[in-house]
């Protein structure tokens, strides 16, 4: 019997960070973090169980994918396969409209479509707690993706506590936007998950991220609760410096950010002392981004374009839109 399931699931921007993982394998966050899910990037996931197969097969976006992918994604259908007591290969046909050059991490989508889709096929009748924690085993950043508009990812303490929901926002997401300066699109020499466990194990500057991240939280919780986006936009631009600022204390230490990066957030100061409040924030990578509110979004990006190419700047709305089944 062929069992199928067909989802779509959009990628998402932590505004509050996690840096640093307390469980390597099931993806156990050393704290919770925070996010907003975006409108214009997302993953298109069809899953079919077929007890022909002899062996997963993956196509992404048209390719059928092998070697180091194939593994990746083959080892993720197994622990599915654990949860469901079922021992069928799969079909995952997957189709990413996320562009990579942005710094995006599709893989919060990725896999936040391919629990759906999974939980669909197989009649889990998964709670959204449940589809998250399923999603997170994927990508950490996958557990947000279940849910639109703000998510909060709690940390837990293993593998039945660690699950992002949904924050009541009262439709502020509505009002904002995300807007992207891709600075470089090439790969990282220090790669996140390598930059991450280095920062945790080494820098000097970890229990000083660690000490504040609580106070991060509920700045961030009662900024959204109140609609307040100067005060949400404070607390982004500092969480994610401060992130940044524990990798200078790794041994070795090392950066994400290059010269250009500094310009990005030079501009969002003058914007911000022009009247146009937009602050930034920087994943484990160069590009910035900039939260901005939709009346000013396009001031915003005019302003960078006299600065970079017009390939270089993305932007996107923020969507209350959740996972969703399409087929």
């Amino acid at each position: 019997m062929i069992k199928s399931g067909k989802a779509r699931a959009h990628t998402n921007i932590a505004l509050i960070k996690y840096w640093g993982k307390k469980d390597e394998e099931l993806i156990i966050p050393m704290n919770n973090s925070i996010s907003v899910t975006l409108d214009k990037f997302y993953t298109e996931t069809k899953v079919t169980f077929d007890q022909q197969l002899s062996e997963d097969q993956f196509i992404l976006n048209g390719n059928k994918m092998t070697g180091k992918e194939l593994t990746k994604i083959s080892e993720y259908m197994d622990i599915v396969r654990q949860r469901a007591n079922t021992t069928e290969y799969a079909m995952i046909e997957s189709d990413n409209f996320v562009p990579t050059a942005a710094g995006l991490a599709s893989s919060a989508s990725a896999y936040a479509a391919l629990a759906a889709a999974c939980n669909q096929a197989l009649n889990l009748n998964l709670s959204d707690k449940d589809l998250s924690r399923l999603a997170r085993i994927g990508s950490g950043s996958a557990s947000r993706s279940i849910f639109g508009g703000f998510a909060e990812w709690e940390k837990g303490y293993n593998d039945e506590t660690s699950y992002a929901h949904a924050i009541d926002a009262n439709h502020f997401e509505d009002d904002l936007a995300m807007i992207f300066v891709v600075i470089n699109n090439q790969s990282k020499k220090v790669p996140s998950r390598y930059g991450m466990s280095l920062t945790r194990n080494t820098s000097r500057f970890y229990h000083y991220w660690l000490d504040h991240i609580e106070e991060d939280l509920n700045d961030a919780r009662q900024a959204i609760a109140d609609n307040d986006f100067k005060r949400l936009g404070e607390v982004v631009e500092e969480n994610g410096l401060r992130m940044h600022a524990t990798n200078l204390g790794a041994t070795p230490p090392f950066t994400y950010l290059v010269q250009e990066s500094y310009d990005v957030m030079a501009l969002v100061h003058d914007c911000r002392q022009a009247g146009y409040p937009c602050y930034f924030t920087m994943d484990a990578g160069p590009n910035v981004k900039i939260l901005v509110e939709q009346k000013n979004k396009q001031v915003i990006i005019d302003k960078l374009l006299t600065y970079f190419e017009e390939n270089q700047i993305i932007d996107s709305d923020i969507t209350p839109t959740g996972v969703e089944i399409i087929e």
